[in-house]
């Protein structure tokens, strides 16, 4: 029973196993950052309101996914600008969802109610949304094409109102002379 063939087979065998077990184990504990470029992890999203929207199903021509915390100050800080830009390129095509990963329902309604956000909005107190993108810092936004492609990526907060900004977001939504080279090419990004 203990042949040396037996015994040689059964290390082979463990040898395989302790690899497998290796690669699990280090994938499970790797995890995926989107970057600009890349095509954007699939979610359904079903904001406050009712809607719903995925990476390639949002409605326009450009989703500003942008993920935030009521307790997170350049969060608190770029909402205004992010809101006000949302009101502004709506009619070209912009849609603004904002994903908060607050755990507390209360802070996230009273957040959303006094600043008066009218961009979509919903809570994912897990973070599941902003992890499949690798997301750790807020706020973090993405800019979304219908195809699903990631154009843009910004991290922590942006005056979305600023004209290099809003110059850059039309852009991205219909090139035009005065645009850079590219739809991926912005001031700033």
């Amino acid at each position: 029973m203990d042949s040396p063939r037996t015994v040689k087979y059964l290390l082979a065998g463990v040898v395989v196993l302790a690899a497998a077990l290796f690669w699990v184990v280090t994938d499970a504990f790797t995890e995926r950052v989107v970057e600009k470029g890349q095509t954007a992890p699939y979610f359904k999203i079903t904001t406050d309101s009712g809607r719903t929207v995925t990476p390639r199903d949002f409605g326009g021509k450009l989703l500003v996914l942008n993920f935030w915390a009521t307790w997170c100050p350049p969060c608190v800080a770029e909402t205004p600008s992010l809101n006000e830009m949302a009101r502004q390129l709506k009619s070209q095509g912009v849609v603004v969802v904002g994903v908060s990963i607050d755990k507390n329902p209360a802070a996230y309604r009273a957040f959303t109610e006094r600043m008066r956000i009218g961009f979509e909005t919903m809570r994912d107190p897990e973070a599941r949304i902003s992890s499949s993108f690798g997301t750790f810092k807020f706020p973090e936004t993405y800019l979304i094409t219908p195809d699903g492609r990631v154009v843009d990526k910004v991290i922590s907060d942006q005056d979305w109102t600023s004209p290099a900004v809003l110059d850059a977001l039309r852009c991205k939504v219909e090139f035009h002379p005065g645009c850079p080279a590219t739809r991926d090419e912005a001031p700033g990004s």
